[in-house]
């Protein structure tokens, strides 16, 4: 433990941010980052393990083989990224890379969708999305529910930024930012396509202005569904992608008003994933 925390000791994160921290607390911290390596090489353990039973049984045909491998490849992308990232704050600043952060987190959400999606065609192959309708409102209510499933990560993305540069701390009140609507330090910083990476307040507004688009789609798509005789299966999912939202909506604004405490963070980090979940159900 000594040597461990002699080590810390040379990092930015303990010259600037926890000098004269205890070997107790750095315990604390130690074991979070350490216990969440170790749950990704368990993950990646008992994705290969089955999957080489499994291929080698000839359980699996080729084509879906060859797609879990390639999500299993993705894992260890997401390993080396996670590296990448955790080293963008050893350097000067004890930060990491708030790019860095969003790639990780993005890569994770992209695994999770692959693996969701082939689950669900394992479990039950698609039938089409209206049971009444005809086949083109069927693939028109398809390419909205693609579309819809498609902001929501990049929405999810949005929120790594808000993240990585603590944009969550600043402008804690709702449905304005500091009492405007549009705040004045939008495009405070030059040159103006740099706001959208650094500058809080333009991050937090695109944060919310995909959750306010996101209200219309979901809102959009749930009716259509329902009032064109979509299948049982269609209108649960839709019906779960709109609940997942309010939900998603409401621990947002609890975290933002409260401004950033870990469990709601937490929280709405998790409810991201119930918002693509229910996205990718419906799609």
């Amino acid at each position: 433990w000594q040597a461990l925390f002699s080590k810390y000791q040379q990092t930015p994160e303990y010259k600037l941010v926890n000098q004269g921290m205890s070997l107790d607390a750095f315990k604390n911290i130690f074991w979070w980052e350490y216990a969440h390596r170790l749950l990704g090489r368990l993950i990646g353990i008992a994705f290969i393990v089955p999957l080489a039973w499994f291929w080698v049984c000839g359980r699996i045909d080729r084509r879906l083989g060859v797609r879990l491998f390639g999500v299993f490849v993705l894992g260890g992308l997401q390993g080396a990224l996670g590296w990448y990232m955790v080293r963008s704050g050893l350097v000067d600043d004890p930060k990491v890379s708030q790019f860095r952060l969003t790639a990780h987190l993005g890569l994770a959400l992209l695994i999770f969708s692959a693996m969701l999606w082939l689950a669900l065609a394992q479990l039950s192959p698609s039938r089409g999305l209206l049971a009444d309708s005809s086949k083109h409102s069927s693939k028109r209510l398809g390419r909205v529910a693609m579309t819809t499933a498609v902001v929501v990560f990049v929405m999810a993305l949005s929120g790594g930024l808000v993240a990585g540069i603590r944009a969550g701390y600043a402008y804690n009140t709702f449905p304005l930012m500091n009492g405007d609507w549009i705040p004045p330090e939008l495009f405070m910083i030059e040159p103006w396509w740099r706001n959208f990476f650094y500058n809080m307040a333009t991050v937090q507004f695109d944060h919310r202005i995909f959750a306010y688009l996101l209200i219309v789609l979901v809102g959009w798509l749930w009716w259509r569904v329902h009032a064109t005789g979509g299948t049982p299966r269609a209108r649960w999912g839709a019906t779960f992608l709109a609940l997942a939202l309010v939900l998603q909506v409401g621990l947002g604004i609890a975290t933002l008003l409260n401004q950033v405490p870990v469990v709601l963070g937490v929280l709405h980090q998790a409810g991201a994933v119930l918002v693509l979940t229910g996205a990718i159900l419906t799609a």
